[in-house]
């Protein structure tokens, strides 16, 4: 494993630098960690994350990335951790990240398994040899002394590890707990044992099997908390494998898939997995794109359709030429962007971190306050030790560091499986607070794919309609927006046409040739009434009629190119510009949208449609999916101000788009979701991507933020409560230190247990989520 260097953004900061770290046990390492790093030269925030178990640090661009990987991996090991020898600064593929990062999982796995195997075989008989007085032979307390040293040594080495190395930088984690309360039970006992016959402590009790069993057990929790932590990355891991390591060319060729190059074309035959993000040249097949959206039903796929990566094709063969390989397909991003927001720090990990760097010296401090006390109140020295390792180890609060990271894993992996993408842990936090969910209508609520289904030219010759129609159908064909583009689908026919400007929220102009009534040029106008001075009533009627119905209404008007080419922006007098056709466009109603809807109220939202079309086409298409708050003839540079009012009036919101014309509101809103189907401007500007076209994708994304954050209130909660409740417990000498040792162990499992929930979640897709 490497370190990664990411790409910068665009506001010109430098790209942080990742590096894998080993040897963490707690949260309280990691904060460790991220003290030292913190403190470097130049660095300018640093983070640790303990369930990834990965450093990011990010500097003001003052230090080359190289020289910052060499300095952060001398103070990660100056701490007591370590960095894989093979990382450097050119970062390797997240896939090959993943697969180490499974092997390091195994390998921790397989060091607790031995390590808890021969504690557990050793402290067997010194349990029984302590515990029953009638097997108290002669001389068997150096019998538990030789049972329990390898324990307390060798067995308990990762935690003595962890404490020496925060020694060094007078620092303490949660391990120094485990430690102190160890070594102190293991030293107590040999320095009775070595006593002489008369001294004050020859009679004393010796408390080798509380040292053995508190590491036993605990080496038990630690081996089942990182076999169940290793499925919370299961999700993202599933997903950057699940890819044909092969691909087959053209001509029969078999070759790696990481040869293949941009406009290679390969062959993928039913049941085969789609080598990579490619159009479909030849060939037509269902496929099943579950992995990417979280659909159950495969999409047909036919020549001109795009496939992912990673998906399957069920029935059919496929000719694909790559567009996009390596790192920039589909599933890679979503790898990265899934790997980036686990890497993240919640706003409510702050507090735990706080906590985290005051416990344990806290706890110590009680520890020794404890066994004062107990001495000072006249009990046995007996009874103050036992009740001072209690408080040591019952506080260990190893659940608290993984509360949070744990949580944000296995819900940004499921997320990733259903198709819904979180940019970041504050994304889960804000959607807690979302009241209003704004829905752009084109793309989002509706198919997004128009089609021309009627055309009106009153006073026209056929001859004369086709001119005027070929010639806006030129025009349109310039522009990107659905509505032009279906139009120009409808009649391919094309004229000559310069100088196309686009008039924001109003329509577009060009200049075409022999489109002029007596075939001089002409400029060509298609698009709202905002554009034309002149409607005439025929025309007027027609378009109310179809918006009427849910349609858009498109109108096309000409007006004349003055002497050098200059039309109604030249120095020509300008006459009133009439329309002189009308287009009806219509845009059907995604069958999920009103599902979708029903499900935004059943999430307590209140759901407004936000569109550019005319009023009367917005309410129809509103009044079929059940929304009753329409905001409609909205300019695209308007949508933000529309989120402003919206939040002005006191409403959190939160913003659903798949277009350019979406992004400033997307940034706006409290919470953005863009439509995976639509632009990057769209995915960049949101905090929530949906891979999926389907609306109720929105939803799940909502719920299962919500479950997330949910989660790591539930396991901080417990976290807070067990200790709160177990250390006077403790220190009154009510909680045994072994069974404050297995209580430790049981409440970081509830903890692993209650996030690992989140794999459950099903959504609003599939029938098991309603």
């Amino acid at each position: 494993m490497t370190a990664t260097s990411d790409t910068a953004p665009d506001t010109g900061a430098a790209p942080p630098v990742t590096l894998p770290v080993e040897g963490m046990t707690c949260s309280s390492c990691a904060a460790t960690i991220q003290g030292g790093l913190s403190r470097l030269d130049g660095v300018a925030d640093a983070t640790v994350n303990f369930a990834t178990r990965r450093a990011t640090v990010r500097t003001d661009g003052t230090i080359d990335p190289e020289a910052l990987a060499e300095m952060m991996r001398s103070t990660i090991a100056e701490l007591g951790y370590q960095v894989p020898a093979s990382s450097g600064s050119e970062g390797p593929t997240l896939e090959e990240e993943h697969e180490a990062h499974a092997a390091a999982d195994a390998a921790r796995i397989a060091d607790y398994r031995r390590r808890f195997t021969l504690a557990a075989i050793l402290t067997a008989p010194l349990m029984v040899i302590s515990m029953i007085p009638a097997l108290h032979f002669p001389g068997w307390e150096w019998v538990a002394f030789a049972l329990a040293t390898p324990v307390i040594g060798w067995s308990a080495w990762p935690f003595h590890r962890a404490t020496i190395g925060a020694a060094r930088h007078r620092s303490t984690t949660m391990d120094t707990l485990v430690t102190l309360g160890t070594v102190a039970a293991w030293t107590w006992s040999t320095v009775v044992l070595l006593a002489h016959a008369g001294s004050a402590l020859a009679d004393a009790h010796v408390y080798f099997e509380t040292g053995a069993v508190i590491v036993t057990l605990i080496l038990l929790g630690k081996w089942m908390e990182v076999r169940s932590s290793a499925r919370a990355g299961d999700a993202i891991r599933a997903l950057s494998s699940r890819q044909s390591s092969t691909a087959r060319l053209e001509d029969g060729t078999v070759i790696d898939r990481a040869d293949l190059q941009v406009g290679m074309r390969f062959v993928t035959r039913p049941g085969e997995i789609v080598a990579t993000d490619g159009v479909v040249v030849d060939g037509e097949a269902a496929v099943d794109a579950s992995l990417v959206t979280g659909e159950s039903v495969p999409v047909r796929a036919h020549v001109g359709s795009e496939v992912v990566g990673g998906t399957v094709a069920t029935d059919g063969a496929l000719t694909v030429e790559a567009v996009r390989v390596g790192s920039e397909t589909m599933l890679a991003q979503i790898a990265r962007m899934v790997d980036e927001a686990q890497t993240g720090r919640a706003k409510v990990q702050r507090l735990a971190d706080r906590v985290a760097r005051i416990f344990v010296p806290a706890v110590i401090a009680l520890s020794i306050v404890t066994l004062g006390l107990w001495l000072v109140t006249g009990h046995s020295a007996a009874q103050a030790f036992t009740a001072a390792v209690a408080v040591l180890i019952i506080s260990c609060p190893c659940a608290l560091g993984l509360a949070t990271p744990l949580a944000i894993m296995v819900g940004t992996g499921r997320g990733a499986q259903l198709g819904v993408l979180v940019k970041g842990p504050e994304a889960l936090e804000d959607t807690r607070e979302v009241t209003t969910i704004v829905l752009d209508k084109t793309g989002t609520v509706t198919e997004g794919r128009m089609t021309l289904v009627a055309s009106e030219t009153p006073g026209l010759t056929p001859e004369q309609a086709d001119v005027l129609l070929d010639s806006a159908a030129s025009v349109e064909a310039r522009s990107e927006h659905p509505i032009a583009q279906a139009i120009a689908a409808a009649r391919p026919a094309r004229v000559p046409v310069k100088g196309f400007r686009a008039i924001p929220g109003s329509g577009v102009v060009a200049t075409v040739k022999g489109a002029g009534a007596d075939g001089a040029n002409a400029e060509v106008h298609v698009g709202s009434r905002r554009l034309f001075d002149e409607v005439p009533e025929v025309l007027e009627q027609a378009a109310h009629a179809a918006e009427g119905e849910g349609r858009t209404a498109v109108l096309v008007g000409r007006s004349p190119v003055a002497a050098g080419g200059l039309g109604m922006g030249g120095l020509a007098v300008r006459t009133p510009l009439v329309a002189e056709a009308l287009l009806v466009v219509s845009d059907a109603v995604k069958p999920t949208s009103a599902e979708a809807v029903r499900a935004f109220r059943e999430l307590g939202l209140d759901v407004v449609l936000l569109t550019g079309d005319n009023s009367r086409a917005a309410q129809a298409v509103a009044d079929e999916v059940g929304i009753s708050r329409v905001i409609a003839e909205v300019l695209p540079g308007d949508k933000a101000d529309v989120v402003r009012t919206l939040q002005a009036e006191g409403a959190r919101v939160a913003m659903v788009g798949d277009g350019i014309n979406d992004a400033p509101a997307l940034a706006q809103a409290d919470l953005g979701l863009a439509v995976g189907t639509g632009t990057d401007v769209a995915r960049e500007a949101s905090d929530l991507t949906i891979v999926s076209g389907d609306l109720r994708a929105a939803a799940d994304a909502i719920a299962l933020s919500r479950r997330t954050l949910g989660t790591i209130r539930g396991n901080l909660f417990w976290a807070f409560a067990y200790n709160s409740a177990a250390i006077p417990l403790a220190a009154f000498g009510i909680l045994d230190p072994m069974i404050a040792a297995a209580a430790m162990g049981a409440s970081s499992l509830f903890v692993v247990g209650n996030s690992l929930r989140l794999r459950r979640f099903a959504g609003y897709r599939s029938p098991a989520g309603r």
